[in-house]
């Protein structure tokens, strides 16, 4: 993995075009699939041996994953680049639909949420990834951060505080604690793992990662990003005191104007609690 991040990073630096925020972000997915091809067991792949088995695996673990088409569809636009250097476009197919991507659909009144309930936990034996499942639910976090997270040394009473190291693009936030739910996730949490994170600490986060993919497909629970959704929703509605669009609340059109100015106010504050930097993004978990 490291050599193929090494030549990727390269590779990158011979083609400066684009903007500054274009070429970081290209770096940041390519780095990311240098580490997913050699957890998918691609160990020795070099720069210019990119083939379509590769772009299946990576597809094929993007679409379990959940993500959304739009996510997909960058990362896919980032892996024809690479073949374009190397001169292997016919690597990836021309057409997204081959893959069987969907069209990329910006913002809809449909709800992605998912409810985490005992009947899930009661499907995973393990206490580490049980809780991390459960930080997930009560406090929006990604995978990653669920899994990284130090349970006492986030918690500073009346918020979580998550470092950068544990979160995606290396920014600290914080997250109110505001319910006995989230104060019972952190205490179980701090029972089990003392000052500790909620990866064993015989194994790597990707090693646990796998075993939270492999654990959670088995027991059938899928889409886990529906963890962020229901938790988006559910701060939408007690910031603002109605239910989100895409849980059948009133859409933007439909507010007053001082519903309206509350409505931007909630999305500013949920945008900052699930890690993001832009209130636009929101639409995509509590819909317009």
């Amino acid at each position: 993995m490291r050599d193929l991040n090494f030549q990727l990073k390269q590779m990158c630096q011979r083609n400066l075009k684009g903007s500054y925020a274009t070429r970081t972000a290209r770096e940041r997915i390519l780095a990311l699939v240098a580490k997913q091809l050699h957890a998918l067991g691609f160990h020795h792949l070099a720069v210019q041996g990119l083939k379509p088995k590769h772009v299946d695996a990576l597809v094929q673990r993007w679409t379990t994953e959940g993500l959304s088409a739009g996510t997909i569809k960058n990362r896919m636009a980032v892996l024809r680049w690479w073949a374009e250097k190397i001169a292997k476009q016919n690597v990836v197919a021309r057409a997204n639909d081959h893959y069987g991507i969907p069209e990329r659909r910006y913002v809809t009144n449909e709800s992605k949420a998912r409810v985490l309930s005992t009947g899930d936990l009661a499907k995973i034996a393990d206490p580490h990834l049980c809780l991390s499942l459960r930080f997930q639910a009560a406090f929006g976090l990604r995978r990653e951060e669920s899994l990284k997270i130090r349970p006492a040394v986030a918690d500073r009473g009346e918020v979580l505080a998550l470092q950068p190291s544990w979160t995606k693009g290396g920014r600290a936030r914080e997250i109110p604690i505001r319910s006995d739910e989230q104060r019972a996730v952190l205490a179980e949490a701090k029972r089990l793992v003392g000052q500790g994170s909620l990866i064993p600490a015989d194994l790597t986060y990707v090693a646990q990662l796998r075993r939270l993919e492999h654990h959670c497909a088995r027991a059938g629970i899928h889409r886990v990003h529906g963890h962020r959704h229901q938790y988006a929703q559910q701060r939408y509605r007690e910031l603002t005191g109605w239910q989100a669009p895409a849980a059948g609340g009133p859409r933007s059109r439909e507010l007053t104007p001082n519903q309206k100015e509350l409505d931007r106010e909630a999305r500013i504050v949920i945008s900052r609690e699930l890690g993001h930097e832009r209130e636009q993004v929101t639409a995509i978990y509590v819909g317009r």
